[in-house]
């Protein structure tokens, strides 16, 4: 008896269904996936470690993050002031690669499945 993954309860997919896994798997959304990873899974890491970076320096470096810098301006304000700066450049630069690389790749994608009736 020959058994598939459909023999487990799990009903076959409509024909919707099928061709959106189908697009799924497709080497554009592929690339697609690809691309949107490549980008932001090193700078989420790199975002993250530069915060925890902060947030351990503050609770065990206190003497280095109260060294004044210039008047009563001290390394961990400008260092928490500076988290402010590099979010607002991360959503920046995330915007731009978005426009020039995801978006022109995501819009064929999508005007190929309302060409297909889909969306």
């Amino acid at each position: 008896m020959s058994h598939t993954v459909h023999d487990h309860g799990v009903p076959p997919p409509t024909p919707t269904e099928a061709r959106y896994i189908a697009v799924q798997k497709s080497a554009e959304f592929q690339d697609l996936r690809s691309r949107y990873r490549r980008w932001v899974i090193p700078v989420a890491v790199v975002s993250i470690a530069w915060y925890f970076l902060y947030v351990l320096l503050a609770a065990y470096a206190v003497d280095f993050m109260s060294t004044k810098v210039f008047g009563n301006i001290n390394i961990g304000l400008l260092m928490g002031l500076a988290q402010f700066v590099t979010t607002f450049g991360v959503t920046s630069a995330y915007v731009r690669y978005a426009d020039r690389e995801l978006d022109p790749r995501s819009e064929k994608i999508r005007h190929e499945m309302e060409a297909e009736g889909l969306l």
